[in-house]
């Protein structure tokens, strides 16, 4: 029974550590996010805005955003905050998206944008190939997890 007890033990440690690790490691080696004035720069190219809320259908404690994005025809940034966690990716979408379900759905009409490394704010490059206006909405989505993370419809 010691044994048993002390196998558990080890086990439960080892799966708290592992899970620490997941939402820490990618805070510990988030690059600088870009500042208030890196994004202020951009505000006038910008074509389209929307909001990411926190109150989306499957946002919940651990997967949600808050704030503005923005879509110009070179980058799309977004001033506010997203919780941590590991590789998320930006997507447009031809329609609003706030479950997993429908982002599964649709991911094969949606166009994956870049990488977003950094938690409180972003600046992502958008390719020349991407059209934002045959879209209407902005997906972070946890690539890893099949997560999704927050959206917003700006058009």
């Amino acid at each position: 029974m010691k044994k048993l007890i002390l196998v558990a033990s080890h086990l439960g440690a080892l799966a708290l550590g592992f899970a620490l690790g997941v939402y820490f490691l990618p805070i510990w080696i988030a690059p600088p996010a870009p500042s208030a004035a890196d994004l202020a720069t951009q505000t006038g190219a910008a074509r389209y805005t929307g909001k990411f809320r926190r109150d989306l259908k499957d946002s919940d404690t651990l997967h949600w955003g808050e704030g503005t994005v923005s879509i110009g025809s070179r980058h799309i940034w977004f001033e506010g905050e997203l919780a941590p966690g590991p590789d998320y990716k930006l997507y447009l979408a031809p329609q609003f998206v706030e479950t997993e379900a429908d982002f599964q759905r649709l991911k094969p009409d949606m166009v994956r944008v870049g990488e977003v490394k950094t938690f409180s704010n972003f600046l992502v490059p958008l390719p020349d190939t991407v059209d934002p206006s045959r879209y209407t909405t902005v997906i972070v989505w946890c690539e890893t997890f099949s997560q999704f993370i927050t959206a917003a419809q700006y058009r």
